[in-house]
This record gives C-alpha cells, structure tokens and sequence, in this order.
C-alpha cells in the first residue's frame, strides 16, 4: 500500500512558477512510476507528467518546456516544477505512483488546486 501526499499548490500569477511536491509512503519508491495528473472542472483526467524509475520522463504537449518532473528517491519524493504557468493551467493536481508486477497497481493521492491568475 502506497500513500502519496500533495503539496505545493495554491495561486500563481501568469509567467510567475510554483513548484508541488508528493511524498509517498512505503519502502519501495524508486519501483515506481510516478507522474502528475490534472483536472480542471467540467475537464477529465489528464497526464501533465511522469518519471520512470530510471529517470525516464514524458510530458504533455501543453507543458513541454514550461513544467519539470523530477524524484527523490533518498526523500521519496516526486516534484512538479511549474514555469510560466498560464491560465489554462489552473486545475486540481493529483500525484499517481504505478507498479505493474504481474498486474498494475495504481495510486493516486488527494490532489492540490493550482490556480493561474493575475
């Protein structure tokens, strides 16, 4: 059982930067793949980022070149790194870790609303 606990969110300005951060329970973080997700209302579910255990990371198009994943895994953490944010960034953020041994197991924690606005 994995817990995965948000931080960081809140109000930023357009062009400004914000950085969230998950902390995840249990022993064996650095198996995971770890990756942010969004939702804004009225939206679904989407993929901002992830990272493989190895350090391998994907990005939305949305976000290329503007956010950074990156984990610790000596603090089992994952970070988001938010640059320039714009307004069509503002949703609730949620952290995902998933593991697939034999089958995929998938976590996600309670989410964080960044909100974009001057």
């Amino acid at each position: 059982q994995v817990q995965l606990v948000e931080s960081g969110g809140g109000l930023v300005q357009p062009g400004g930067s914000l950085r969230l951060s998950c902390a995840a329970s249990g022993s064996i973080f650095r198996a995971y793949r770890m990756g942010w997700y969004r939702q804004a209302p009225g939206s679904q579910r989407e993929l901002v980022a992830d990272i493989t255990p190895g350090g391998s990371t994907n990005y939305a198009d949305s976000v290329k070149g503007r956010f950074t994943i990156s984990r610790d895994n000596a603090k089992n953490t994952v970070y988001l790194q938010m640059n320039s944010p714009k307004p069509e960034d503002t949703a609730v953020y949620y952290c995902n870790a998933r593991i697939t041994i034999a089958a995929t197991t998938t976590y996600w924690g309670r989410g964080t609303q960044v909100t974009v606005s001057s």
